[in-house]
């Protein structure tokens, strides 16, 4: 009888860190990782392919029926494939970050993804699988028996992601993050810690720090 992956699931706003700490935090335990974000950006990134527009949920709901979408969950590298296209770079193109929020918002979208996600996790070849996104302590995997939110604020998400993009100024990346996070917000809630959600505040804690921070609420799980 084939055991089932152990599922951590961290949520956070922009810039938390999640994607890369939760990365990291695969690598270290040998387990699976899986970006839900990258659904909802291969999706809009079909939908501008298509010329759709992506503030009629009726015809980005359309789109679904040829979402063939795949995604590695090797945290050491994967790639992300719409319709046979490798689209692991394409998804982060500003193009597509400024019309995801608008795909997310679909409750028929969501739904569908969902169920993927959960898919995905359930068929990871690895004692586990960290997956990261927006909802995934409440919705995705709501039983997962780690749930966290990785958060910090809001200042020191801004200095973080300017890091990583070095080209943006500071002031067009903290005004990006904050228009990103009211737009996620109006679907659901990432800010707060629902009911037996671990919230970790990597404010004051460096990235190493913070990996080490997940891994030891992971390891103090029952």
């Amino acid at each position: 009888m084939s055991t089932l992956p152990v599922i951590v699931a961290v949520d956070g706003p922009a810039g938390s860190g999640k994607s890369s700490v939760s990365k990291a935090v695969a690598r270290r335990l040998g387990y699976g990782f899986l970006d839900t974000g990258a659904a909802y950006r291969a999706l809009a990134w079909l939908a501008l392919e298509r010329e759709i527009d992506t503030d009629d949920p009726d015809a980005v709901t359309s789109l679904l029926d040829e979402f063939d979408y795949s995604i590695g969950t090797d945290p050491d590298g994967y790639a992300v494939v719409v319709a046979g296209n490798d689209v692991t770079d394409a998804i982060r193109e500003p193009r597509v970050a400024s019309v995801v929020s608008a795909i997310a918002r679909v409750p028929e979208v969501r739904s569908h993804l969902v169920a993927l996600f959960r898919t995905v996790a359930a068929d990871v070849d690895s004692p586990g699988i960290v997956v990261e996104g927006r909802d995934i302590t409440t919705v995705v995997a709501p039983d997962a028996p780690v749930r966290i939110l990785l958060t910090a604020d809001e200042a020191v998400r801004m200095a973080r992601r300017s890091a990583e993009l070095s080209d943006h100024a500071a002031e067009t990346v903290g005004a990006h993050l904050a228009a990103r996070d009211r737009a996620d917000a109006r679907v659901v809630d990432f800010l707060n810690a629902a009911d037996g959600v671990t919230t970790l505040d990597s404010t004051h804690l460096n990235f190493d720090e913070t990996v080490d921070a997940v891994i030891a609420v992971i390891e103090e799980t029952p």
